[in-house]
């Protein structure tokens, strides 16, 4: 009786807690980025741009920047980056950190090393397909035309 009392408590407890699962939320946001962003990603929450020490949030397509000590949100960015080249300036991709503009000296600290870098392949130039669905993307309306291609060809003829 003793020995049953405890393997009856342990099947119970295998009844009561649930195990531990990690679940990551991944969708693919291609469509959604901006042309002068950098190839190769799937997915994108933020863009953080050394050169002028800027966020870009990417669903929401707003630049987050700071005025007077202020975090600001806004959809394009104010007059004193004027002249700053948006396709030719660095971006990193930022995933793992849902309010980047919060640590945002870990980020300019960071990411110092690249200001003035002009290296990087953005999507408007380039030649992969995936990219092509992107609505400003130069390649957009034939990947558009190829997409439809068909449609409406399996009508029978009398």
């Amino acid at each position: 009786m003793k020995k049953i009392i405890p393997v009856v408590a342990l099947l119970l407890s295998g009844f009561i807690f649930k195990p531990a699962t990690a679940q990551v939320r991944f969708s693919i946001n291609i469509r959604v980025q901006p042309v002068w962003g950098p190839v190769g990603y799937d997915h994108v929450e933020y863009y953080y741009m050394p050169d002028i020490d800027v966020f870009y949030y990417v669903p929401k397509r707003q630049y987050i920047y700071q005025d007077r000590g202020r975090w600001l949100f806004t959809a394009s960015l104010p007059a004193r980056f004027r002249g700053y080249d948006i396709y030719n300036g660095y971006k990193v991709v930022i995933n793992d950190d849902p309010r980047p503009y919060r640590n945002a000296g870990t980020y300019r600290t960071k990411y110092a090393p690249y200001k003035g870098r002009r290296d990087q392949p953005i999507i408007r130039n380039s030649t992969d397909p995936k990219y092509y669905e992107i609505k400003d993307h130069p390649r957009h309306n034939q990947w558009n035309k190829n997409r439809n291609q068909g449609k409406g060809n399996n009508r029978k003829h009398n």
